[in-house]
């Protein structure tokens, strides 16, 4: 049965983390993967509201030698999507997760990272744990769960907080009611983003929950 682990590293014990290191009002997410080599988690998103945020942290990642080449793929209203080719062994958790045939369901962070993964099994698990020994990588487990306990409490999309903030206050506002109640820009205004920003948000939300309601329902994954 498989296993879903939260679990919280500190940026100094996460290497990747430091390589990126971001300025106090930014932060990085991951994109949901299942790691490999030698190409480790080359796409990420960082997310700031200030403008400015990007280009310092573009100046940072430039003065490492843990990144060979940052390109900046897609920019939106508070997010910029870049693909990062890494030098020599800058990963060694990632590493341990891609051993252990985890995915990567959700991880974001600044000076603390937080990852929620899934595991096969305990046995997985437990591979992983053992990869952290031996690698003196530090974690604080948070929570660990079964897949039914977890579906049990609650449907799981894996959306990041933005999306569900969108959705919820979507929803709430009457958005998807006939005739809607609410504009798109009434949102975003409410959110203090541009549309764009909340139309890419509800978007990529609604993609989401429909393919993992579509996927739970059926018992195959929705490509």
């Amino acid at each position: 049965m498989s296993v879903i682990v939260e679990l919280t590293i500190s940026s100094q014990e996460f290497l990747l983390g430091t390589a990126l290191g971001i300025p106090d009002r930014t932060r990085v997410e991951l994109e949901r993967v299942v790691p490999s080599s030698p190409d480790v988690l080359p796409f990420f998103w960082v997310v700031s509201d200030d403008p400015s945020a990007f280009e310092e942290f573009e100046r940072h990642v430039s003065e490492t030698e843990e990144v060979n080449d940052l390109v900046a793929l897609d920019r939106l209203d508070d997010r910029v999507l870049y693909r990062a080719k890494w030098g020599k062994a800058v990963e060694s958790l990632v590493h341990g997760i891609a051993e252990s045939g985890a995915t990567i369901l959700e991880a974001r962070g600044n000076d603390e990272w937080y990852f929620r993964l899934r595991f096969a099994d305990h046995g997985d698990l437990s591979a992983f744990d053992t990869y952290c020994d031996e690698h003196g990588l530090d974690y604080r487990l948070d929570r660990v769960s079964t897949e039914s306990a977890t579906h049990d409490e609650s449907y799981e999309f894996d959306l990041t907080d933005e999306q569900r903030e969108a959705l919820v206050m979507a929803v709430e506002r009457g958005y998807f009611d006939v005739p809607r109640e609410v504009t798109l820009d009434e949102l975003a205004d409410e959110l203090d983003i541009t549309q764009q920003a909340m139309s890419e948000r509800l978007r990529r939300g609604e993609q989401t929950v429909m393919r993992t309601a579509l996927s739970q329902a059926d018992g195959d994954t929705v490509a």
